[in-house]
């Protein structure tokens, strides 16, 4: 067995990102939605997917903390277009469990905004703890271990250009230069 398979590739991700690009604009066809990215994973999807929209947008991004253990998150970097009245459409890479995005969602509530939607590349539908409404995906994907279109590995390997799982944690434990073949196969 492979220690990386790939599991979405360049052409899907276009596809699938102009797809969502093209109804989230018929969607908010007569607004100008606020998109706020949480970081950092979603940068290379929310980026090619404002650029697939054919409507205005504002964009803003925040950034969350994660208490050691507690399972509680924070909010390290708050967006700063004001919210109050808009339309936020909230940019996730991943929805996993849904406790961070049910805690997003609250505090995103208490802007007094218009209206709360979430746009998520991908999304662990049999992981979920609790219900939480993600209006719009990308992929449903299983419990693999995924990397690459921003997701990481220690920081690493965010920009790889389509979406890959590691059949081997253990493989990049040990080497974390093994999936650069991978990631970068030009520089090999």
């Amino acid at each position: 067995m492979a220690d990386f398979v790939e599991v979405v590739t360049v052409e899907d991700l276009t596809r699938r990102v102009s797809e969502l690009g093209q109804q989230l604009s018929d969607d908010y066809a007569d607004r100008v939605p606020v998109m706020i990215g949480v970081l950092n994973g979603c940068v290379p999807f929310m980026a090619d997917l404002v650029r697939a929209m054919e409507i205005d947008v504002a964009v803003d991004f925040l950034s969350l903390t994660r208490f050691d253990g507690s399972g509680r998150v924070g909010m390290a970097l708050d967006a700063g277009v004001p919210l109050g009245g808009r339309d936020v459409i909230l940019v996730e890479d991943i929805v996993d469990t849904g406790l961070t995005l049910v805690t997003l969602r609250k505090m995103l509530g208490l802007h007094e905004i218009a209206s709360l939607a979430t746009v998520a590349l991908l999304d662990k539908a049999p992981r979920r703890i609790v219900e939480v409404p993600v209006e719009y995906r990308g992929f449903e994907v299983g419990d693999e271990f995924l990397i690459g279109y921003g997701l990481d590995w220690n920081h690493s390997y965010r920009n790889a250009k389509s979406l890959w799982a590691v059949m081997d944690l253990s493989v990049l434990q040990s080497d974390a230069d093994a999936f650069a073949p991978f990631a970068y196969p030009a520089s090999v």
